[in-house]
């Protein structure tokens, strides 16, 4: 089986109490009443030809409704599946999530009606401290947040990275 591969952006902002980091909610009714280890870094596939920071970008600005400003610095790809791999850029953005306006996907719902509607692919966006963020992202996506983590503490509490 030929292996997926995906780029996603993870913004973090400087909170009062530490780094926050942006998450986003999957739409649509599978994932309506779901939260914990259902959120996920702004994502989705790379297509053919495309650049990995490129493909993060397009997602971003498709998810949010918002393109992403900052310099990216690039984490580790993540194997969230045996068929797909995740690649990541961390960026400081400071962005308002209270407006967001994502793409569209459209679905047979409820299974087996014939009836077709249509959902927004991210339903909402928060800022979450790391402890949150923690519990938030989806499992596969976790060893993303760590790096970032990481990333922020070889930094120092000083420096930044420059957007």
């Amino acid at each position: 089986m030929p292996v997926q591969v995906s780029a996603g952006v993870l913004p973090w902002r400087r909170g009062a109490n530490g780094p926050e980091f942006l998450l986003v909610h999957p739409g649509g009714p599978y994932w309506a009443g779901k939260d914990a280890a259902a959120w996920s870094i702004p994502k989705g596939l790379v297509e053919p030809e495309e650049e990995g920071w490129a493909a993060a970008r397009r997602e971003f600005e498709e998810e949010l409704g918002i393109a992403v400003q900052g310099r990216p610095v690039e984490l580790p790809p993540v194997k969230v599946s045996s068929a797909k791999v995740v690649h990541a850029w961390l960026v400081e953005a400071d962005i308002d999530v209270s407006d967001i306006r994502s793409n569209v996907f459209e679905l047979e719902w409820p299974p087996r009606s014939g009836r077709r509607q249509t959902f927004p692919e991210v339903d909402r966006a928060g800022w979450f401290p790391i402890e949150v963020a923690r519990l938030k992202i989806h499992k596969g996506q976790r060893p993303i947040l760590e790096a970032a983590i990481v990333r922020l503490g070889e930094l120092g509490r000083d420096e930044a990275l420059e957007a």
